[in-house]
């Protein structure tokens, strides 16, 4: 069943490359979505996908690239609208 997950992730992840190596590990896990900067120093990670990408993806957040530290992921689930339409997975 395919799922919309929305993370907030907090932490020393800007300027560590973090959005970048979402969009890598969110393509490997066959994810699409997005992965934007938040004014507050935060990162959000929209994944829609299959639980168990989902769930895969959550635990590389909190773990992110070596240079960033996550201190706490926010998870919510959403239903994917029938208009919404994502393809592949962009960073803004």
């Amino acid at each position: 069943m395919i799922k919309l997950a929305r993370l907030k992730v907090s932490g020393r992840v800007q300027g560590m490359f973090y959005r970048g190596e979402a969009q890598i590990q969110a393509l490997k896990l066959g994810l699409k979505g997005y992965a934007q900067n938040n004014r507050d120093g935060s990162v959000t990670v929209v994944a829609v996908g299959e639980e168990y990408a989902l769930q895969q993806m959550i635990g590389w957040c909190w773990k992110g690239p070596d240079a960033a530290q996550a201190e706490n992921v926010e998870v919510t689930y959403e239903e994917l609208k029938p208009d919404e339409q994502f393809t592949g997975f962009g960073i803004y």
